[in-house]
């Protein structure tokens, strides 16, 4: 069968979410059926944006600290072995003035991608599965934007400073969750890593930039290595970019290397629709 997963991978910069949409298009162009799922969706069915995860005492703490909150929180919040998952950017989005600062903090600071990397794992790999099973009693073919290797990358590099084999273990114990959907996974190249991520700077609001290098140094691998600024960020990215490597090597599934470096989107789109051409005729 053709792959009922597409994964899209690759650095900050690279492309990867231009290359998803143009992948999403040309499924859609060729008959198949196709959902899309970009890099920060609410909707992500394999994936947690925007959710805290509490214990029981933590989220009766919530509700301690917000007052008359529960029909606020309760259609937003699902249960998973014992702790309370909230949907807490969705709750912003819609209940927004109502939220008092305090119990705001709390819910950043009890992020899914806020815990330790053993327990982040465990939720994550437990969606994943949910998803799955999912997908593979369904007819659609599922596009997504950089949460198979660049998550566990992440949370697990970026954010811990984890060793490279917890790491590596964490994206193939996904891969193997994934097996059953003949899944293929597209990672995106560039020749000039800084010029890209230069690039990025430049072409995106001062306030993601800033964000992005903090994160990348002030914790983490970043920090042990004693990276500061933009130099600092590029050398932690570079590293990363060793790291994503040896993790594509290391996977087993159907995966193509494609090279963004031109910027040339009609010529880009004509490269992956042959890439993928050999993949979509099996059946």
């Amino acid at each position: 069968m053709y792959p009922k997963l597409i994964l899209i991978e690759g650095l900050p910069g690279f492309g990867k979410s231009t290359t998803a949409q143009l992948v999403y298009d040309i499924l859609t162009e060729t008959g198949i059926r196709a959902q899309l799922f970009l890099e920060g969706n609410l909707d992500h069915p394999a994936d947690y944006d925007g959710v805290a995860c509490l214990a029981e005492a933590e989220y009766d703490e919530l509700l301690g600290m917000w007052a008359d909150s529960r029909h606020i929180l309760s259609p937003r919040t699902t249960v998973h072995d014992s702790h309370y998952l909230v949907e807490y950017r969705k709750i912003i989005d819609e209940h927004g003035p109502l939220i008092p600062k305090e119990a705001l903090d709390w819910l950043n600071r009890n992020d899914v991608y806020e815990l330790p990397l053993a327990q982040n794992r465990e939720l994550i790999t437990a969606r994943w599965r949910q998803f799955a099973e999912k997908a593979l009693q369904g007819a659609d073919t599922y596009v997504f934007d950089c949460c198979f290797i660049q998550n566990p990358v992440t949370v697990g590099m970026i954010k811990h400073g984890a060793a490279e084999e917890d790491i590596v273990s964490y994206t193939l114990e996904l891969e193997a969750i994934t097996a059953g959907l003949n899944p293929l996974l597209m990672y995106i190249d560039q020749d000039d890593l800084e010029l890209s991520f230069r690039k990025a700077v430049r072409d995106r609001p001062l306030e993601w930039s800033e964000g992005f290098i903090e994160y990348y140094t002030k914790q983490g691998y970043g920090f042990k290595q004693g990276h500061q600024g933009l130099d600092g960020t590029l050398r932690v990215l570079e590293a990363r970019l060793k790291l994503e490597k040896i993790i594509y090597n290391r996977i087993n599934m159907h995966k193509i290397k494609v090279n963004n470096s031109s910027y040339d989107l009609p010529a880009y789109k004509q490269d992956l629709a042959g890439r993928l051409a050999g993949y979509l005729e099996r059946e």
